[in-house]
């Protein structure tokens, strides 16, 4: 099983799409600072993940969130969910 899964920096709002075979030590290492990528705009938080079967899938589905109309849709997703209840990793 793979993760597909959105961060939001608490610096500045960005957003960060990936993906994932192991979601706590992926979102670990972003907060921890040993992803390139991400180490400037520590803290992180999570605000979107799904679960897919494959990492075709996964690769497909994190594409399609990085595209224009795709990261519109994940926008819409965020703003819509209630995410109060997921487990802080």
């Amino acid at each position: 099983m793979y993760f597909v899964y959105a961060i939001q920096s608490k610096k500045d709002n960005r957003l960060y799409v990936g993906f994932t075979d192991n979601l706590e030590r992926r979102f670990s290492k972003h907060n921890s600072g040993r992803t390139k990528s991400t180490k400037a705009y520590i803290p992180w938080e999570l605000v979107y993940f799904e679960s897919v079967d494959s990492r075709i899938e996964a690769r497909n589905r994190e594409k399609y969130f990085k595209s224009g109309c795709g990261k519109e849709h994940l926008k819409m997703i965020i703003k819509n969910c209630n995410f109060q209840n997921i487990r802080v990793l």
